[in-house]
């Protein structure tokens, strides 16, 4: 009689497959649709500002050359008419404006979403019974998304600025595009992300003080929106202006008007009494020219880089708030 033994074949090691894992990638799954519209808005803004930048603007002006308006006596029918000029007008709109509304939507979202959504259906208490402490969770809440949002932003400045400096070698003085306007200022610097981290600031604190998504989403906005509009009239008293005088009308400038008026034979500014070309009048009020303050392209990045001082200083304190709020709601 004989025995056979039967040998066992070592079974092949199953494949598994490597899946992210941590507080960033449960942060990234449990907010995939919020990351898929960030990534589908950038991937718009940049496209519309490449094709401004590769054709938008050669196409536009070769329009604006064949219809004869560029011999210095631009008509007001030569500056909007067209089907390449507006086709430009309305891809720099987009572009533009995309990187304009970053700043609300992310208030909105961080308001909305990421904070309060999760303490209201009890999702960051059962994370904070595992091995996640809140301040670790609140800090991945924010360093996630801030590091989307800086280099999406960064991304989209970088592709303005390209389109911004084409535009002015291809239209040169002919071109309408002014470097103090708020849409062209907001997208050609470094305002382009600090904004978008206020607002996740702002959001996140809105979210941890109501608890409640739609109160604080308003709460949010409404904070970032009152922020935005006191800096925006702060702005141009960041830097010193530099002034212009001249004795008969006043002079002539180019760039961010702050203030002017009439000049005494002191040397003091005062309002223009608007005299014109009434000797009696200018002689009573002892008016003996006229001035203007004003901001040259030069001062850009110098207010530039004062207001996103101030906008980082904001956020850094409504992130120290939002961690010391946390902290005792915890204890």
């Amino acid at each position: 009689m004989t025995s056979t033994t039967a040998l066992a074949v070592p079974a092949s090691p199953r494949r598994t497959r490597l899946r992210p894992h941590g507080l960033p990638a449960a942060l990234l799954i449990l907010h995939r649709s919020a990351l898929w519209f960030w990534l589908l808005l950038v991937a718009v803004a940049a496209g519309t500002l490449l094709w401004t930048y590769g054709y938008g603007l050669d196409a536009a002006f070769a329009q604006f050359t064949r219809a004869g308006c560029h011999d210095g006596a631009v008509a007001q029918a030569c500056d909007y008419s067209g089907g390449d000029r507006d086709l430009l007008g309305t891809a720099v709109s987009v572009g533009r404006g995309l990187l304009n509304v970053v700043p609300l939507l992310t208030a909105a979202w961080a308001g909305g979403a990421l904070i309060s959504r999760e303490l209201e259906n009890g999702t960051a208490q059962l994370a904070w019974t595992q091995s996640v402490s809140p301040a670790r969770w609140l800090a991945a809440k924010l360093a996630v998304p801030g590091a989307l949002l800086v280099t999406g932003t960064a991304l989209l400045t970088f592709l303005h600025r390209l389109v911004w400096d084409k535009h002015s070698e291809v239209w040169g003085p002919l071109g309408s595009w002014k470097w103090h306007e708020n849409g062209n200022y907001f997208a050609n610097g470094t305002l382009a992300t600090a904004y978008p981290l206020l607002g996740l600031a702002l959001g996140a604190l809105a979210g941890l003080l109501l608890r409640r998504p739609l109160p604080a989403l308003g709460v949010a906005v409404l904070s970032l929106l009152t922020l935005m509009s006191v800096l925006d009239d702060l702005r141009p008293h960041l830097w010193p202006v530099e002034t212009l005088t001249r004795k008969t009308g006043y002079p002539e400038w180019t760039g961010m008007v702050v203030g002017d008026g009439a000049l005494t034979s002191t040397g003091k500014h005062v309002s223009d009494p608007y005299c014109v070309s009434d000797t009696k009048c200018l002689a009573d009020h002892d008016i003996v020219g006229y001035f203007r303050d004003y901001h040259p392209a030069s001062h850009f990045w110098p207010l530039q880089l004062m207001e996103t001082g101030i906008v980082l200083a904001l956020t850094a304190a409504a992130t120290a708030a939002t961690f010391w709020l946390l902290r005792r709601r915890t204890a």
